[in-house]
């Protein structure tokens, strides 16, 4: 049973927010990056124009559901790790062991989704999509799925950086690879320094070389660095360990599902919104990206959150456990809301990143740009509240009941309520932003309240 902690005091909390903010800040700040990579991919794209934007917007969908799965079984590691760590702080075998079994799951996933994103083409047509827009999104995909495996394998390391409480590694590395993957892109796409241009496919290859980069780059780290070196994460890395294996995917399938039906959602949504045209695709690519930018912060205070939890579960904390909870929460929601109001306040300065104002034939995009966004705004309070309510729960080692929440929240209300609005009423890509909306919110009342009521559900104690 958990022991007791003495009632919390505003010193304690103080204590608790400058831990949060000291990990949360380059977790943050990393996501950032890694969305920049993406966003900076759209602007790219959108330069080159709508039809290639709309086809760049089909292919990173679809590769981006399947990573998004892959990401949510190796997160297991993080509070695998946070909890072995704040039970024995110097722990190292079983540290390399959980770190080490993440990578060979990282490995064995990508088989399977290789195989599907090869496919992509005949994927978009078989859910309806325009057949020149799937053949240019195949393009992409075909150079850009060669990323896949060592965008998961960095992801375990910067768990691994990140359970140590040493995030600004992968902060540093991530910083780089925005640059590199701007430059690479924008050489590979445009055909510059002698290179022929590329489009799509330059767009894929810029991608997953920085992928690429980002992975040697941290492991590199983590082998020269005297902080790291003594786990010897990558020694004798070709010896099973069956049992910890089984245990990454017991823990990390319910995460990858879960991280499935909210990406997949908005996945669908892109598929639903394309079948009303081009225009209506190429505004939804650029609202989806400016709401995934803002989402980056309560992503990473998420996991923070996982690791802290995680932590002070592992010291057997329950004062310790609900400061952890309640900081972060706070932060998440707090953030949210300010880019709530500036997104309703300034949408116009956020779209023209994307389109030139200027150029007739992006007046219609611009505006429904404005709508989508203006629908992001007011779900950002309740995306803060899901993302780092869910990362609550994981520090616990909760992942099948917040798994259910999702199918309930996204795929039932949220795609119900979208389908309705955009085909019965005829409200069309309006309709499914306000579905999505729906969904958020219930997803983060559900997994709150599973938070509120951990004492309960016997969520603190230990198996």
């Amino acid at each position: 049973m958990l022991v007791r902690s003495t009632p919390a005091e505003p010193r304690l909390w103080r204590s608790e927010l400058r831990a949060t903010l000291l990990l949360a800040y380059p977790l943050v700040l990393t996501n950032v990056t890694q969305g920049l990579i993406h966003a900076t991919d759209v602007v790219l794209l959108g330069w080159v124009g709508p039809r290639t934007l709309a086809a760049g917007t089909l292919g990173v969908n679809l590769y981006t559901a399947l990573l998004v799965f892959g990401m949510g079984l190796v997160t297991a590691a993080a509070p695998m790790l946070a909890r072995e760590l704040g039970a024995r702080r110097y722990s190292v075998r079983e540290v390399r062991r959980t770190a080490r079994q993440a990578m060979w799951a990282a490995a064995a996933i990508c088989v399977p989704m290789w195989l599907l994103l090869w496919h992509t083409e005949a994927i978009l047509l078989a859910l309806g999509q325009d057949p020149g827009l799937s053949a240019d999104a195949a393009n992409l995909v075909r150079t850009l799925q060669w990323g896949l495996l060592p965008a998961l394998l960095f992801l375990v390391l910067r768990s691994f950086v990140s359970a140590l409480e040493q995030p600004v590694w992968s902060l540093l590395v991530a910083a780089a690879a925005v640059v590199l993957n701007a430059c690479l892109n924008y050489v590979l796409i445009f055909g510059k320094l002698g290179f022929p241009p590329l489009g799509l496919t330059g767009a894929g290859i810029g991608s997953s070389i920085t992928n690429l980069f980002t992975f040697l780059a941290l492991g590199l780290v983590l082998v020269r660095h005297r902080r790291f070196r003594r786990y010897r994460l990558f020694g004798r890395f070709w010896r099973a360990d069956w049992s910890r294996f089984r245990d990454v995917w017991r823990l990390g399938l319910p995460i990858a599902v879960t991280l499935l039906l909210e990406v997949s959602i908005f996945n669908a949504a892109v598929f639903l919104i394309g079948l009303f045209g081009t225009a209506p695709l190429a505004a939804h690519a650029i609202a989806i990206q400016v709401a995934m930018l803002t989402f980056m912060v309560p992503l990473g205070l998420g996991q923070a959150v996982t690791v802290r939890v995680g932590l002070a579960f592992g010291r057997r904390d329950r004062a310790g456990i609900a400061r952890a909870g309640w900081t972060s929460f706070a932060l998440g929601v707090g953030f949210m809301a300010v880019m709530a109001l500036f997104m309703l306040l300034a949408p116009r300065p956020l779209i023209y990143l994307f389109l030139d104002e200027s150029a007739p034939a992006n007046a219609p995009v611009i505006a429904l740009a404005m709508t989508y966004v203006g629908i992001a705004a007011i779900f950002q309070v309740a995306d803060g509240a899901q993302a780092v309510g869910a990362g609550m729960l994981r520090g616990l080692h909760d992942t099948t009941v917040p798994m259910m929440f999702a199918a309930l929240g996204y795929w039932v209300v949220g795609l119900g309520v979208g389908l309705g609005l955009a085909f019965g009423l005829g409200w069309e890509g309006l309709g499914i932003w306000i579905g999505l909306a729906a969904g958020l919110a219930i997803v983060a009342v559900l997994m709150v309240s599973r938070w509120m009521m951990r004492e309960r559900l016997g969520l603190v104690k230990l198996s």
